[in-house]
């Protein structure tokens, strides 16, 4: 599965659950947010503003807001005062003759008068001024990256320091912007965007242009979702967590079919990785990224005292030497590692627990697959709750199984253009491997035998 075809997939479930406020926002924004960027960019909208200003037009706009905002429309206000023994302003004979007849009968020091001041509080000011908080704020929240060198800013803030300091400036000290009122919780309306959209000024159509893309991005329209994704807040050449969030996406969408139910999504924090989880005779909860260690689980490699029998390290390399050859067809030696990955908790109704350890690799090379299965076979031989080893000896002390029933490890990679083992050809090995092609078809079979 390429980047486009990832971007493809993933613009659809963003649409289906994140933007629909049921897939967790900061868990979306943890997974295409830049590795460099501390948390405060794992709340989606932020995210979405940093993106929003990187725009090459948005950076345009500034570099050209010093020399447009000399043409600020304002209206002329007349405002009407009554005055008494004193006249600040010309004068409005009807009204002074009425204001006396009417309120002040026979006062001949009573006039009314009139002043003319510009109001800047016009639709199309009120636009612009939404724009330029909008960028000042997210400019305050990134400086520190937008100063940096960093790949992903291309060069648009980064080479043009000036732009911030003179924005900086502008919001300080700029008359007209000064002058203008700060916008509502709810403004502009859409009323306000489509005056400055119709405005004869550049000025003013730009603003809402801006705007209007900005609030594209906001409401998930699949265009601006797939921008997002595709030129800002990923590393161009990193699709590793675009697959990642795939895999994940396709955990949910096979449950909800499986259980016929939506799930209770959940809020990412800190030291708690749990994404959604569905109620019923079984309660199953999905995590991502680590272990679940609210849940008191830990994957910890520690040697066995037994000397007398394969350790589970020992047993973890034979066996991933196996599997692999047997996959390939061809022999290999072993390696070490250990990414992040996807744990599946299924909790029944008396009690019992059951696992499925799911480990992402977005590649096709064989080395890097091989490094999957060793370390996928490491999580389920040292799956441990409260300490204690997920899968022991019980049945068979001798056959040392120590990685489940089969069912309790997956290992997904990209799609290989060789010929592989297919489901049916590994029932009998510890763990399964399906590539991204495959999840659709096959995911559903592999969940059916845990949950």
């Amino acid at each position: 599965m390429n980047r486009d075809e990832l971007l493809e997939e993933l613009t659809q479930d963003i649409l289906a659950y994140a933007m629909h406020g049921s897939f967790p926002e900061r868990e979306l924004a943890k997974s295409i947010k830049p590795e460099q960027l501390d948390e405060r960019f794992e709340e989606y909208e932020l995210l979405l503003d940093l993106h929003f200003i990187l725009k090459e037009d948005v950076v345009s706009f500034v570099r050209e807001l010093p020399k447009q905002l000399r043409s600020v429309r304002t209206e002329t206000r007349t405002r009407s005062r009554t005055r008494r023994g004193t006249v600040d302003g010309r004068i409005n004979w009807q009204d002074t003759i009425e204001k006396r007849y009417s309120d002040y009968p026979r006062d001949s020091s009573i006039f009314v008068c009139e002043n003319r001041s510009e109001d800047y509080d016009i639709p199309e000011n009120v636009v612009l001024k939404h724009l330029i908080s909008v960028v000042h704020t997210t400019i305050q929240e990134a400086e520190q990256y937008l100063r940096g060198e960093y790949e992903w800013v291309s060069e648009t803030w980064n080479g043009n320091e000036n732009l911030i300091d003179e924005l900086q400036r502008i919001v300080e000290r700029n008359v007209h912007v000064r002058r203008i009122r700060d916008p509502e919780a709810y403004e502009p309306t859409e009323r306000m965007l489509t005056t400055a959209a119709n405005s004869r000024h550049d000025l003013y159509r730009n603003a809402a242009s801006l705007l209007r893309s900005r609030q594209e991005l906001f409401r998930g329209e699949p265009d601006a979702i797939r921008t997002l994704l595709e030129e800002t807040a990923i590393a161009p050449d990193d699709t590793d967590s675009l697959f990642e969030l795939f895999v994940l996406f396709r955990f949910v969408a096979t449950l909800e079919e499986l259980r016929e139910t939506q799930p209770q999504f959940k809020t990412i924090a800190t030291d708690r990785q749990e994404v959604a989880r569905f109620e019923g005779d079984k309660e199953i909860v999905l995590y991502h990224d680590n272990s679940a260690r609210d849940r008191d689980l830990s994957f910890l490699a520690v040697p066995e005292e037994d000397k007398d029998e394969l350790s589970r390290t020992e047993k973890v390399q034979l066996t991933a030497q196996e599997i692999a050859s047997d996959y390939f067809g061809r022999e290999f030696r072993n390696h070490t590692g250990r990414p992040d990955i996807i744990v599946l908790e299924i909790i029944s109704e008396n009690g019992d627990h059951e696992y499925l350890i799911t480990e992402v690799k977005n590649s096709t090379n064989v080395d890097t697959i091989r490094q999957g299965v060793k370390e996928t076979l490491e999580y389920l031989a040292f799956l441990r709750v409260n300490e204690e080893f997920v899968f022991e000896h019980k049945s068979d002390p001798d056959a040392q199984n120590c990685f489940g029933s089969g069912w309790n490890g997956l290992l997904v990679v990209q799609d290989l253009e060789s010929d592989t083992a297919s489901l049916g050809d590994q029932a009998d090995k510890p763990i399964t491997i399906l590539q991204a092609s495959e999840l659709e078809r096959d995911l559903e079979v592999v969940l059916r035998e845990v949950v």
